[in-house]
């Protein structure tokens, strides 16, 4: 029993030495979580710092009081200090709204109501005034409560820069698309160049030989009024309107007249047909007859061929359409032209062309009983500079260019491959906007 106190002593002591031995386990466990945490927070640190530097917008992250607690390294070498600096400062000292906005109001509804908002401001200091597109977003904890706004800027400049650079080549790619129409049409048109000059011809030589013939005419006339102002007797001018055959020549006038009338409206018609045909097509979109169009295209293939072409209407007799007229008359011009050029070695080329309305487009189907299309070769055929022509007969850019302008109509163009003898395209439109 005497040592019973030194055992208790004993046993006392050993349980003190690894309370510690266990407190100090949890110490440097603790100490290596703390060192693995700051390593961690530091290389955080490092990161957003390189983060902040390479930004090239303008950064500001503020309080909710709009004091300055970061800044990109970008907004403090525009403004000429360094972030120790900034941090002196609140951000109405740096950014001001424009279009006489409030930007501390601004500023308390982004935080009050945790809402995005962006405005044309201002960044200002020493030697700079730059008008830029300032974005503020609500800063929040990790309890998603607001204390304070993150404010990112872009300048305007830079951004009106990018903008105009994009105008410009969407200007360029729409003036080279209306210049491959234009030039595709000029290749159209070379090739009706000797039927126009026949059509033309024809009217202007029965206008020339009219012209001439009413000549003659009033030079018989002036001498029967010669012999009328000189007071010549009743009998004589009676002799002499006989014999000048006055009254048969009056009629042979008027005949002269009309026929020179109607020579020169079939030329004006003619100019009339060449002038829509040859337009650049860049105009505003409108309705037009499908089918009024496709007849001026027809004729003038016709003018250019040496054959006679067994073309027919089925369908719907009116068909409005909405788009660009230009365009289209030489989609249809492309399309009527392929049909005839298939066709000009069979004794009985035919070509039909089928109208038809929908709710909200209209349709267009035109059929050959040409040799049609070899099945492997179709899947090329829209493709620019494609042609199963001979060389020189065609620019392998008709269908290319056409597709093209069919799809920008918000309409179709596509090949039948169900049709089984000769060729077959189906053209879809809308009949009105599609805006």
């Amino acid at each position: 029993m005497a040592n019973q106190p030194a055992n208790i002593h004993d046993d006392t002591w050993n349980e003190v030495l690894v309370a510690v031995d266990k407190t100090y386990a949890e110490l440097v466990s603790y100490q290596e979580r703390l060192e693995a945490q700051n390593n961690e927070l530091n290389t955080l640190r490092r990161f957003l710092s390189s983060v902040m530097a390479s930004i090239s917008d303008y950064l500001v992250v503020i309080d909710r009081n709009g004091q300055i607690f970061e800044a990109g390294q970008a907004t403090c070498t525009a403004l000429g200090f360094d972030l120790e600096h900034a941090k002196t400062l609140n951000v109405v000292e740096v950014f001001r709204a424009l279009g006489g906005q409030d930007l501390n109001a601004i500023l308390s509804d982004v935080v009050l109501l945790r809402k995005e908002v962006t405005i044309e401001a201002e960044l200002f200091g020493e030697g700079v005034c730059e008008p830029v597109e300032l974005r503020i977003a609500p800063r929040l904890d990790r309890r998603r409560k607001a204390i304070g706004a993150v404010l990112t800027a872009r300048p305007l400049g830079e951004l009106k820069r990018a903008y105009a650079k994009l105008e410009a080549s969407h200007d360029e790619l729409k003036q080279a698309q209306v210049q491959l129409v234009r030039n595709e049409k000029l290749a159209s048109l070379g090739r009706l160049l000797a039927g126009v000059a026949h059509e033309l011809n024809n009217p202007i030589s029965f206008v020339y030989a009219n012209t001439h013939a009413m000549e003659k005419y009033i030079d018989r006339f002036e001498s029967y009024f010669d012999r009328v102002n000189a007071g010549a007797p009743r009998e004589e001018l009676v002799a002499l309107r006989s014999q000048l055959k006055l009254d048969r020549e009056m009629r042979n006038l008027r005949l002269a007249i009309d026929g020179a009338r109607d020579g020169s409206k079939r030329v004006r018609d003619l100019i009339e047909d060449l002038r829509r045909l040859s337009a650049d097509g860049s105009g505003e979109f409108e309705r037009f007859d499908l089918v009024e169009a496709a007849r001026n295209a027809i004729s003038w293939i016709e003018r250019g061929t040496k054959r006679n072409l067994d073309i027919s209407f089925q369908g719907a007799p009116v068909c409005y359409a909405y788009g660009r007229i230009g365009h289209i008359q030489q989609v249809l011009l492309n399309l009527v032209q392929n049909a005839a050029d298939a066709t000009e070695t069979l004794e009985e080329a035919r070509i039909e062309l089928r109208f038809g309305n929908t709710d909200d487009h209209v349709e267009l189907t035109i059929l050959d009983n040409g040799p049609g299309v070899d099945r492997d070769k179709i899947p090329q055929i829209f493709d620019p500079f494609f042609t199963t022509k001979e060389v020189g007969r065609g620019t392998g850019l008709g269908l290319s260019i056409s597709h093209k302008i069919v799809e920008e109509h918000g309409g179709q163009l596509r090949y039948c491959e169900e049709n089984q003898s000769g060729a077959c395209f189906q053209m879809r439109l809308p009949s009105k906007s599609i805006e």
